[in-house]
């Protein structure tokens, strides 16, 4: 096997490499080479994101680190890996599938005093590993920025996810539905650990393997678990009440900003409850609960409103992955119910705060619910709703009509507002007004934003995307230099079509 040439790229003091979870070594990973990219360039970088493994914006600029962005060389004392896990695609089992362009680094870990964590470092595009089946290893340049906004816009947005430190770029040609350049996107994550990982060992048998990789998960990142008193103190089963909860949290999240993944396939979730794999996703533009954003979701299985109830049937397939640690498929169930009743409780709480209110109640309930439904009726710009009726929400004046304007069926929606500040009369309107502008974003990753930044990097311009990614690091301010982002999307918007290649 060829091993990537090392290069010396200093962190900074008190941080250091470790292997993480490569420590556990076969078979849970393979040792592999990156593929160098010819003549690398850096497109764009996270200032956020590098604060998590210590670097700073000199780093970016040093040509050693470059390369090792580039995959092109790896830092010393690190070997690039590639794990194996497996998983179920749009509802079918998929067997064997594995990082196919992502290498793991290892892991950066903060001075014994930060208050960090250690993150995951893998470069996404970086060539081919034995997991690639029939691809080439390699990322475009769209997908990479799509991811790279996305990630960071999530994490602006409050929601659990995976971080986007760089993109590097380059002029070779990757061929997709057409010729594209090639980039390599480098991701951080406390783990990259998948539900299709259990899977893969649980399907194979190998309880063994499938016991090492739950402790490890276990012992790093759910600690309470070992100690718990539920379920006859089985600490597998408290762990897929733990990642239960997660997750049901997530997708509260997700549907509550208008959020739609995409491609939720078991190999796309994560242990650790975070949005991960960027691809056919799109933030909603008019409210339309049957969305589907993937041009290859044919079927319509990973629409919209369908989320919710795909991430509970993933997170039955997790539960029958650790069955042969749980051992009792009762206490298995017992840990999914949570579901139930921890996801409406989270997404009843996320429409409550974009109503202005603290916590839930039945009138927040009704309410919400009910406008939901108009809002559908109407195909109602859906960030753009929210963001008025913040501001609105302040004088609850009935001669504002910047909310009403939104709607077809005027009479609907001035019942509902009027219902809405009687609701608001109980609570100081100046500290209702405050939440929701905390909550109901300015500006989100629409697909014509994104598409305008793509366009220009493609000409080795990314001023565009650099004020995107500015924007979208702060989506409760209101920018006014960018309020056109912020605008009801173009005509064109609607011709974008995004699939598992986006």
């Amino acid at each position: 096997m060829t091993i990537s040439p090392q290069t010396d790229a200093p962190l900074s003091q008190g941080w250091q490499w470790s292997p993480g979870y490569a420590a556990l070594g076969s078979p849970f990973l393979t040792p592999v080479p990156t593929q160098a990219l010819p003549h690398p360039y850096l497109v764009a970088y996270s200032a956020s994101a590098a604060l998590l493994v210590g670097l700073d914006a000199d780093a970016f600029d040093s040509s050693s680190w470059q390369q090792v962005l580039a995959g092109n060389a790896t830092p010393q004392g690190c070997q690039a890996t590639a794990s194996v896990y497996s998983g179920h695609q749009f509802g079918v089992w998929a067997g064997q599938l594995g990082d196919g362009r992502a290498t793991l680094l290892g892991e950066i870990a903060p001075p014994q005093q930060h208050a960090g964590v250690a993150h995951e470092f893998q470069l996404k595009g970086a060539g081919l590993t034995p997991f690639s089946r029939m691809g080439d290893g390699r990322a475009v340049l769209r997908s990479s920025i799509r991811e790279f906004l996305c990630s960071e816009a999530m994490h602006a947005l409050g929601i659990p996810t995976t971080r986007a430190l760089c993109i590097m770029g380059s002029d070779a040609p990757v061929y997709r539905e057409q010729i594209e350049t090639a980039a390599v996107v480098t991701r951080l994550a406390p783990s990259f650990i998948r539900f299709g990982h259990f899977e893969h060992f649980s399907f194979r048998n190998q309880h063994a393997e499938l016991k090492t990789l739950a402790d490890y998960v276990i012992t790093r990142y759910y600690p309470e678990c070992l100690a718990t008193q539920q379920f006859n103190g089985n600490p597998y089963c408290a762990l897929l009440q733990a990642v239960t909860s997660r997750t049901a949290r997530l997708l509260a999240q997700w549907q509550a900003v208008g959020f739609c993944h995409g491609v939720m396939n078991t190999d796309n979730m994560s242990i650790l409850g975070l949005t991960m794999d960027y691809g056919p996703f799109q933030f909603l533009d008019a409210f339309d609960p049957g969305h589907i954003c993937n041009h290859s979701d044919t079927q319509g299985r990973y629409a919209f409103h369908k989320q919710p109830n795909v991430a509970y049937w993933n997170l039955h397939c997790l539960a029958q992955a650790l069955l042969p640690l749980i051992e009792d498929p009762a206490l298995a169930t017992a840990a999914l119910e949570t579901y139930k009743t921890d996801y409406p409780q989270a997404f009843d709480a996320c429409l409550a705060a974009k109503l202005g209110f603290g916590a839930a109640s039945a009138a927040t309930q009704t309410l919400a619910h009910a406008v939901l439904q108009l809002l559908a009726t109407d195909r109602v710009d859906y960030t753009i709703f929210w963001r008025r009726l913040s501001h609105w929400a302040r004088a609850c004046d009935p001669a504002d009509a910047s909310v009403r304007d939104l709607f077809v069926n005027r009479a609907e929606i001035d019942a509902w507002l009027l219902q809405y500040s009687e609701l608001l009369a109980h609570v100081p309107r100046a500290v209702a007004a405050d939440l929701m502008l905390k909550t109901n974003p300015q500006y989100v990753l629409r697909n014509h934003l994104g598409e305008v930044a793509i366009q220009a990097a493609q000409k080795k311009d990314f001023v565009p995307l650099a004020q995107l990614l500015a924007v979208l690091e702060h989506p409760f301010d209101e920018h006014p230099a960018y309020a056109s982002y912020a605008d009801f999307p173009p005509d064109w918007a609607s011709s974008i079509a995004i699939s598992c290649s986006s």
